[in-house]
């Protein structure tokens, strides 16, 4: 049995003749019909009786197209699916993405990633770096974004940016006064802390031990976010991802550290995997936010 004599016994289940399902096949009526009697020496039972010139479709004929609208059904899904992968991508992206990179960059890449792709469904999962990398590996996301302190083997990265690091505090602050804060400001002033296994954290406390300065840590917390959300109720003060700055530009000032303090950040992918459309796509949209994010915090 072979698709095409499916095909023209099809044709003519739906359109009433031969003649009409040789022009929906592009085939003449003959070579429809020499398809309907090859296709009825193989089933080996009559699909027409020819009455009065017309064809008039079978007891067996109508019990064995129930069987053929379901397989052209699922060819048509198959078309379907076909069109959407090439347009598409696979129709979703799961995006994995750590918590500073939530607030603006990531939202404005997919709004942007939606206006030439607008039936692809995004789930956007806010979470750890770790498990970021973790959910990239087992299948969980599509792509990811997270920061530098993940374990990099069996992943694929690329470097999404090193952003400057700043001190949020309180507007009013003592220190506000200064155009840049550098570790010997920091003595004696009480500290939000990102946590001890973040790396920029780790970079900021050899600042201030090479300047013989003693941290003075009063709250700990792994967020950008929740640092400046704290500075805002008190004296603290602490180092922050710039990333996170815009949503507390009227009530914070954020100065420069000096020495330079890098927030690092990477978009990670499947291990060994190519790229689809859609990843691509959405990388392009991530990388263009990044270099519209403001030139101060580039290096």
């Amino acid at each position: 049995m072979k698709h095409r004599q499916v095909e023209a016994f099809h044709s003519i289940m739906i359109s009433g003749s031969a003649v009409r399902a040789a022009e929906l096949m592009g085939i003449t009526q003959p070579a429809v019909s020499r398809l309907i009697s090859e296709l009825e020496a193989e089933l080996k039972f009559p699909l027409f009786d020819r009455i009065r010139g017309r064809l008039v479709a079978t007891p067996e004929a109508q019990l064995f197209h129930r069987e053929v609208e379901a397989s052209f059904t699922g060819l048509d899904r198959l078309r379907t699916a076909a069109a959407r992968i090439r347009d598409y991508g696979e129709g979703t992206l799961r995006i994995g993405c750590f918590s500073a990179g939530s607030g603006t960059i990531v939202p404005a890449a997919i709004r942007n990633f939606r206006k030439t792709n607008p039936k692809v469904r995004i789930t956007l999962h806010i979470t750890w770096s770790s498990a970021i990398r973790n959910g990239v590996i087992d299948g969980q996301y599509d792509i990811g974004l997270a920061a530098d302190e993940i374990d990099r083997s069996g992943v694929d990265t690329q470097l999404f940016g090193n952003f400057m690091g700043a001190i949020a505090m309180r507007r009013g602050h003592p220190l506000s006064i200064h155009e840049e804060i550098s570790p010997e400001l920091l003595a004696g002033q009480q500290l939000i802390g990102l946590v001890p296994e973040d790396r920029a954290r780790h970079r900021f406390d050899a600042a201030l031990a090479a300047s013989n300065v003693e941290p003075d840590y009063v709250v700990e917390t792994p967020n950008s976010v929740t640092v400046c959300a704290l500075a805002l109720s008190g004296d603290a003060i602490g180092l922050v991802n710039p990333l996170v700055t815009d949503g507390f530009q009227d009530t914070l000032i954020f100065k420069p550290f000096v020495p330079q303090i890098n927030f690092r950040s990477y978009i990670i992918y499947p291990p060994g995997s190519q790229k689809s459309q859609l990843m691509k796509a959405f990388t392009a949209c991530l990388m263009e936010q990044r270099n519209k994010f403001s030139t101060t915090y580039f290096q």
